[in-house]
């Protein structure tokens, strides 16, 4: 009778449901702990530096100084996590080597840097590799296997997305999306929402606030066929935008180091021209993240190039070698687009800009569901479905490209492609990857 029962309980699914959740939790609250409270950090320092260097622009002449500095760190001290995003994603695909420590404390040294100076760059960059590679430093304490491995990374970057924007839905999403085409991990579906949350929790803990875009659009208009295909014409729009921009910086990436053999020279360089430009514009509109100019597109009239200029600005700042991230730039790309794009087209200015917002960033990051649940916890459910319109759409039109030139294709985008194209498409760019490598 007891072997019967015995039996019967190991059949079981939640009791080892249950240890699972258990284990998870506790790893969670770890991964949430360390990657909010380091993000907690960063977003206080990027504060701080935004509005020195917004209160005494004669630091802008100094950024050849300040990317020298950022080329010498990572030449010398960095080699190891030079990569950045990428080699998150590749130690999910592939688990080697524990990330370096090092990762945490040198991209949020670079990224404060580049800001202070006034490198335009983002944030995004900077949150995912801090909690990514504190995560994965609890494969020493746990002894993590290589498939629990992957998970504990998933759960950092998500973790660090989370925190920087104060998006647990998202961050979470955006996790099990970002490091393959076509796919979502659901194994890790659990600890990667959980860390998500209680990263965002302890973020906000250290009296950290967020850019509040919960009334920016005020109003949305009833959905009808004509408005839908409005919506999916501006969406391939966003997703060729965003296209080009991932195109752009692999392009400035790739020629600089072409024509500068020496990596710290390459941001040296960089900087020279960045000041340039600065002198020739006299404006600090296009340095740093943008969020002023953000807002202001929701609102009021935007000049049309202003998305161009950003974008230009912040390829090449990043493909120069300066650190952050790509995704607040997309957003000042998107939002500040869509906005030009009302004065032509029937629909409200803040929906658009708000679709802009989102749609270049589901474009180049290849994530379109962690962009629309984003839209969401920014701008309130009533515009969800011109966002997921608009998310889908563009990510779309992107092609099988984007800022992250680790993802593998798991899927196609599309059955024209096939999944042999598929496939082909991927080995091709494993094998670009490593030439880079190699170089």
């Amino acid at each position: 009778m007891y072997a019967k029962i015995h039996r019967h309980l190991i059949n079981i699914e939640q009791g080892p449901i249950f240890f699972y959740v258990i284990r998870w939790t506790f790893v969670s609250l770890l991964v949430g702990v360390f990657a909010g409270s380091a993000s907690a950090i960063f977003l206080k320092s990027l504060d701080f530096v935004t509005n020195y260097r917004e209160n005494n622009l004669w630091i802008i002449y100094l950024l050849p100084i300040a990317g020298l500095a950022i080329g010498l760190l990572y030449h010398y001290f960095g080699q190891t996590v030079i990569k950045g995003n990428n080699q998150l994603i590749e130690e999910i695909h592939n688990p080697k080597k524990i990330v370096p420590l090092r990762m945490a404390p040198l991209v949020l040294l670079g990224t404060i840097i580049t800001h202070l100076f006034g490198g335009s760059a983002g944030r995004e960059g900077t949150a995912v590799q801090m909690g990514g590679a504190v995560a994965d430093q609890l494969t020493y304490i746990f002894r993590f296997r290589p498939r629990d491995r992957k998970i504990l990374i998933i759960c950092g970057i998500s973790a660090g997305f989370s925190s920087v924007f104060g998006t647990p839905l998202a961050g979470a999403v955006f996790g099990l999306e970002v490091y393959v085409l076509g796919r979502l991990r659901y194994d890790a579906i659990f600890p990667s929402l959980l860390s998500a949350i209680l990263a965002d929790f302890f973020c906000k803990f250290w009296n950290v606030g967020h850019t509040d875009y919960s009334q920016l659009i005020q109003i949305v208009p009833e959905l009808s066929l004509f408005l839908l295909v409005v919506s999916i014409f501006v969406g391939i729009l966003f997703g060729l935008t965003g296209m080009s921009f991932g195109m752009l910086t692999h392009f400035f990436t790739k020629q600089f180091r072409n024509i500068i053999p020496y990596p710290p020279l390459r941001p040296f360089i960089g900087g020279v021209l960045i000041v340039l430009f600065f002198i020739l514009t006299t404006s600090t509109r296009y340095l740093g993240l943008g969020v002023p100019i953000i807002v202001q597109s929701f609102s009021e009239p935007i000049p049309i190039y202003d998305f161009l200029i950003k974008m230009f600005s912040t390829s090449f700042t990043l493909g120069a070698g300066f650190k952050g991230g790509e995704v607040t730039p997309l957003f000042f790309i998107g939002s500040t687009l869509g906005s030009s794009l009302s004065e032509i087209l029937p629909l409200p200015r803040s929906l658009m800009a708000g679709m802009g917002f989102v749609g270049v960033f589901a474009a180049a990051a290849n994530t379109p569901l962690a962009c629309t649940f984003m839209a969401i916890e920014l701008f309130g459910i009533n515009s969800a479905i011109y966002m997921g319109i608009t998310c889908v759409t563009a990510y779309l039109f992107s092609g099988h490209t984007g800022i992250y030139s680790s993802q593998v294709i798991g899927d196609p985008k599309h059955l024209i492609l096939g999944k042999e194209v598929g496939q082909k498409l991927s080995e091709k760019k494993k094998m670009k990857n490593l030439k880079i490598k190699k170089r």
